[in-house]
């Protein structure tokens, strides 16, 4: 299993708000099963940064299209790079 850091960029289109419960729930779904190993957004709301851990690249790609977030405009992944933490 590998460790990525994604980072998001949210801009103020309202559909990201309104997706936002679906976004919440997806994402302790993920954390339930392990996959996700943190995740929250700036104390600005400009965006956010989750911690992943999972097979591959190609699977955490297949988790993020199935965010709700993906669905609307206003969020951009700026960073998405494998993360070896020592601590």
């Amino acid at each position: 299993m590998a460790k990525y850091v994604v980072h998001l960029a949210f801009d103020g289109d309202p559909r990201r708000l309104a997706a936002r419960p679906a976004h919440r729930e997806h994402l302790r779904r993920l954390k339930e099963r392990g996959l996700l190993v943190t995740a929250g957004p700036w104390a600005d709301d400009s965006g956010a940064v989750h911690v992943y851990e999972v097979a591959d690249e190609a699977e955490l790609r297949g988790i993020l299209r199935e965010d709700p977030y993906t669905a609307v405009d206003g969020c951009e992944i700026v960073l998405l790079k494998e993360w070896t933490p020592i601590m």
